[in-house]
């Protein structure tokens, strides 16, 4: 059949070339420009989130339609089911809320959160959320150590634009490098308009039951925040993250935070902020020089949003960078991991006040800088003469393997190519020195 279509087509078919030409930046129908899509009677958007306490608590937020009690059964898994027997019901924190979102000036939902407590550090639990009759499937988690054992994370950047269609790609390929990730980091703007709730649908669905078992602990961008600067209604309803930013200071609550988690200090800024709030950015500085004055871990990494050396050849955050990188450069900070600027770039940078041309030479020794996307939205990459690894046009996610000895950083692109890799490791000083790996596929 195939050969007598072909036939009548006169062989023309074997001539035909289809042109796909090259899309700057992703513009289909939007996701916020369609109707608001109701919350439901049966528990939605579920996801895990560290606390400060990360080796005897776990935060767990979902929503529902307005109306809704909320409540979690969980109990120590078991290797067969008598572990639903001794489960125990803990009622949750229920905000009741109309919001005003992009598609709906009223929006309605229940948004519920949970703080389990008094758990045992390197076991499994199982739970389930609900309101007594309507409930989800049971989900799993590990709590951490309470030592520095070996573990792996997951960096991510942008997902932002076209996020179920494009963006989940990459997310879901993460999975299936590091399925046993103790947990992920997002380095901002995970939708692309801020109060667009459909939007944060679509960022539930890309991760779907993977945000349930694995804790997400995001870091806004710019696109998290309307004008004013004003964080998004939903971020505070929809995660409950640690509240170990600078005190008292409610604009930066659940948006710089820290957690120590075995043997690694992790450091949200809030970068929006940082860059454009004269007050919360004096706070900051104050709050990451204690917090890296006195810290016992052998590893920290920092992320935010903005980058301190863009490699957007038309970007500079200058205010970023000046207040920061003395910090880092004082307190050896080892990992700088960022987002922003649509591509991809790494590479270690020394002490010193530069410019956004950086050193002007690669190293391997300073604190490493990545800047990462995960969605499909590209920008431009600048020739970077302190990168030693560049790429554009390339979404990608990072593994990062810690242990006392070293930091095993891999780049992968969406399809689970190894792009680019390096190990870190300190000598009896402190001091952190990057070695370059191969990038052969793990």
């Amino acid at each position: 059949m195939l050969g007598a279509a072909l036939a009548a087509l006169g062989g023309q078919a074997h001539a035909q070339k289809v042109e796909r030409p090259l899309r700057p930046e992703p513009a289909p129908v939007q996701s916020s420009d369609l109707p608001a899509v109701p919350a439901t009677v049966q528990p939605e958007r579920i996801v895990l989130n560290l606390t400060a306490d990360p080796a005897h608590e776990m935060a767990v937020t979902w929503r529902t339609a307005p109306g809704l009690a909320g409540h979690v059964e969980y109990a120590q898994a078991e290797d067969g089911p008598d572990f639903i027997q001794k489960a125990v019901r803990v009622p949750a924190l229920t905000d009741d809320a109309t919001i005003a979102v992009r598609e709906d000036p009223a929006f309605r939902a229940a948004y519920h959160s949970v703080v389990l407590k008094g758990l045992k550090p390197e076991t499994v639990y199982a739970y389930r959320v609900g309101d007594g009759e309507r409930w989800s499937e049971w989900f799993q988690f590990r709590t951490a150590a309470t030592t520095a054992k070996p573990f792996t994370f997951l960096y991510m950047g942008d997902m932002q634009n076209n996020i179920l269609s494009e963006a989940s790609r990459t997310m879901r390929m993460a999975f299936r490098k590091a399925g046993d990730a103790a947990f992920v980091i997002h380095a901002g703007d995970l939708i692309n308009r801020h109060d667009s709730d459909n939007e944060w649908g679509e960022w539930f669905a890309a991760g779907g039951f993977l945000y349930a078992q694995t804790p997400q602990m995001p870091t806004p961008g710019n696109h998290e925040y309307g004008r004013g600067p004003v964080l998004n209604p939903q971020w505070r309803r929809q995660y409950t993250l640690p509240e170990t930013g600078p005190a008292g200071v409610e604009k930066l609550k659940e948006t710089a935070w820290t957690v120590d988690y075995q043997g690694l200090r992790l450091i949200s800024v809030d970068a929006p902020l940082f860059h454009g709030d004269e007050a919360m950015r004096g706070e900051m500085v104050r709050w990451l020089d204690g917090l890296l004055a006195n810290n016992p871990n052998r590893w920290t990494a920092l992320f935010l949003h903005f980058p301190l050396f863009s490699i957007d050849p038309d970007r500079d955050n200058a205010r970023v960078r000046d207040a920061l990188k003395p910090l880092i450069d004082k307190y050896g900070v080892d990992l700088v991991l960022q987002a922003h600027d649509h591509g991809y770039a790494r590479g270690a940078i020394g002490a010193g006040a530069m410019t956004n041309a950086g050193p002007g030479h690669p190293s391997d020794k300073g604190s490493t800088y990545v800047v990462s996307v995960a969605g499909p939205k590209m920008y431009p990459v600048a020739p970077l003469s302190w990168a030693t690894h560049s790429a554009s046009r390339t979404q990608t996610f990072q593994t990062l393997d810690v242990s006392s000895e070293a930091v095993i950083y891999r780049a992968f692109t969406a399809t689970g190519r190894q792009l680019d890799a390096f190990r870190l490791t300190k000598n009896a000083k402190g001091v952190t020195r990057v070695e370059t790996l191969g990038t052969a596929a793990r």
